[in-house]
């Protein structure tokens, strides 16, 4: 039998987002807890390096994430390794998050930060390879593989359009696609058949990603469907852009999402289930870098604080700047 756990908010998640939260509801002194179910960090552990992180010109992810989370624990943040399972809305306006060893954390408000999974191909050396030559975001990592030659696996609007863009730092991009047609919208195709620098390889699908004696990527395994040949392609990067699946599975209960399952929030980050507030790269949106993911969960953690001194009050908080409020 678990045990139950009270706190003014519950923190799902510690990436950059949660991490971030966690530090604004903190600040506020608000009791929070963080719920991660492994190392705190997020995909900010699968970044070798950033230099897009404002005020650093290069970093170690794990660095960044390690000074995210200390700087969040002066605050007062707890974090508890935690596998959480189901995030639901009680009768009384209240959450529970029921997490797998049966401990059962209650608060009136929750942010959801789980961000989300990238779909991996499942091929050998691609694991073993993340962060030291595979990549799964082009604008995080691109710049890193200036006059490389690296190869994009996909098909659909992402793969063809972080292809053309890594074109400004690769000296020549293959873009490996099991079909003989993209999925992506015609504009985005005629802008990479456009591309000198690109080569497209249909009919293909990648078997392995091999690497050298300082552990580093140096070349793709791929096989030609029609043929049925295999031969190794030449490249110190691959980029994967198969799928990426929001991390939303956690929430008890309909909430509103775009088509692809992201969570639609309103401008204070506020899911359309009340008290339930969501931040990063589970939400719908744009583009997902730290940057946003710290943007989204800075309003998330403010916009907290005044839904829960609205509810103690049993009135309406209104935003100053008029853009709305919130009915609890």
């Amino acid at each position: 039998m678990g045990t139950t756990h009270t706190y003014d908010v519950i923190i799902v998640g510690a990436g950059p987002a949660g991490m971030c939260a966690a530090l604004y509801t903190g600040r506020s002194m608000l009791k929070t807890v963080v719920l991660e179910r492994g190392i705190p960090g997020g995909e900010l552990l699968n970044t070798e390096k950033l230099d897009d992180w404002i005020g650093e010109k290069s970093i170690l992810g794990w660095e960044l994430a390690k000074k995210f989370e200390e700087h969040s624990r002066e605050f007062g943040a707890e974090y508890v390794t935690a596998n959480v399972t189901c995030v639901s809305r009680l009768d009384d306006g209240t959450f529970e998050a029921v997490t797998d060893s049966g401990d059962i954390y209650r608060a009136p408000a929750v942010i959801v930060t789980a961000g989300g999974t990238p779909v991996k191909l499942g091929i050998p050396g691609e694991l073993e390879y993340a962060g030291k030559g595979v990549s799964y975001c082009a604008i995080c990592d691109g710049a890193f593989f200036k006059q490389h030659v690296i190869a994009v696996v996909g098909g659909g609007d992402a793969a063809v359009e972080e292809a053309d863009f890594l074109t400004r730092y690769a000296s020549k991009v293959y873009v490996i696609h099991r079909r003989d047609e993209f999925r992506a919208s015609r504009i985005l195709q005629q802008r990479l058949f456009a591309n000198p620098k690109i080569e497209v390889l249909w009919n293909t699908v990648a078997e392995e990603v091999r690497g050298d004696e300082q552990g580093l990527m140096k070349g793709i395994v791929i096989r030609d469907l029609k043929a049925d040949t295999v031969r190794t392609l030449d490249a110190t990067g691959l980029f994967v852009f198969v799928g990426f699946r929001p991390n939303t599975g956690i929430i008890d209960g309909h909430f509103d999402h775009d088509e692809m399952g992201y969570v639609l929030t309103d401008g204070m980050m506020q899911t359309s289930i009340k008290g339930l507030f969501a931040a990063g790269d589970l939400r719908s949106q744009l583009t997902r870098q730290v940057t946003t993911a710290v943007g989204d969960a800075t309003t998330a953690a403010i916009a907290v604080e005044k839904y829960l001194k609205a509810r103690e009050e049993g009135g309406h908080a209104v935003d100053p700047h008029g853009s709305g409020g919130y009915a609890v």
